[in-house]
């Protein structure tokens, strides 16, 4: 039977627990732990971190973003991922040969997170690339939404096989805009039915392989006032006609681009309402204990189904495995040489 989780994610200040950080995991609001660059120094260290964790709660669950390319936390020790878009160019060359790769990378990411210690990847990117967004850019597949929707279809395959969720980011689009909601409020001004033909359509094709989705701190102005993550309209949507069954994670309560809801407690209200399951609030111990305080006595059962259910790989038996051993090749040969072969 899933045990329910408190709705509160929150980030760790080193590689290693501190006091404080023991006393507040044993909160009941909390529900999960994302790691970040500077909890990371090899995947070794991560594994321990992971396993210190779950000696104080077992039940956490635990996060990182790991796409490949300039967003990979944990890098020594780990295969070298290439960006997403470099997968998206050997499929326009080859598209069985980019598919099998986007599957691979799928699966290896997922293993050797497994191996570390961890529940998720929030992965993978969703965003169809419009050559406007410089925070988007070469992590999005491909400009073409049904290139991004059958690459992030063979992704998630992958990430399944290796018995880890796949979490869809950034829900219904944020490629369309220029700004970064880590440091603005970004506000997309295309009619809705652009959005529903372009940005929405690999979320479309793939609501019902999600384990997880992850909304977007930005204003799409033709369908609500708020953004996306604030939005019962658009999660509403999200559910209702596109049948999304999984998990809603907030982005970080802390961008910018949440803000515009007000306070921390206003934010945290704002979002559960919206219909997000777990909030993330990241780099302002202040601002989660506010939510935290907002979130007592509330838990829920959809971010337990994403815990990793199987036996963990080691990390170094990894290299055993003859898929690995492939994939490893390949994605490393990508990432140092950033154009496809021509063969």
């Amino acid at each position: 039977m899933t045990q329910p989780l408190g709705p509160v994610m929150l980030d760790l200040e080193g590689p290693k627990l501190t006091a404080a950080e023991k006393r507040l995991l044993l909160e009941p609001t909390v529900g999960g732990v994302v790691l970040f660059a500077r909890n990371v120094e090899n995947g070794y260290q991560v594994r321990k971190l992971c396993s210190d964790i779950r000696r104080i709660r077992a039940d956490l669950l635990l996060a990182v973003d790991q796409e490949g390319g300039r967003v990979q936390r944990i890098k020594e020790g780990l295969t070298r991922l290439p960006p997403m878009a470099r997968i998206g160019e050997c499929y326009r060359a080859n598209p069985a040969d980019g598919l099998a790769l986007a599957k691979d990378a799928g699966w290896l990411l997922g293993m050797e997170m497994a191996a570390c210690g961890l529940d998720l990847s929030f992965a993978p990117v969703l965003d169809v690339e419009s050559g406007l967004s410089s925070v988007i850019g070469d992590r999005s597949f491909s400009s073409d939404p049904q290139h991004v929707a059958q690459l992030g279809s063979a992704f998630i395959h992958g990430l399944h096989d290796a018995g880890m969720a796949a979490v869809g980011k950034h829900f219904p689009g944020h490629g369309g805009v220029a700004a970064d909601s880590h440091v603005a409020l970004p506000v997309d001004d295309r009619p809705l039915e652009v959005i529903k033909q372009h940005d929405l359509v690999p979320f479309a094709h793939l609501a019902g392989q999600l384990d997880g989705v992850m909304p977007a701190h930005v204003i799409y102005r033709a369908f609500d006032s708020r953004p996306a993550g604030f939005s019962p309209s658009w999660l509403g949507m999200l559910r209702e006609s596109l049948g999304f069954k999984g998990c809603v994670f907030s982005d970080d309560l802390s961008m910018a681009g949440a803000h515009e809801a007000g306070e921390p407690k206003e934010r945290a209200r704002a979002a559960l309402a919206a219909g997000c399951d777990m909030l993330l609030v990241c780099n302002d111990r202040n601002a989660a204990l506010d939510v935290m305080d907002v979130c007592q006595g509330i838990n829920t059962k959809r971010p337990a189904k994403l815990r990793y259910g199987r036996a963990r790989p080691d990390l170094d038996a990894l290299s055993a495995l003859g898929r690995w051993r492939r994939a490893h090749a390949k994605l490393e040969a990508l990432a140092d040489n950033p154009k496809p072969s021509s063969e």
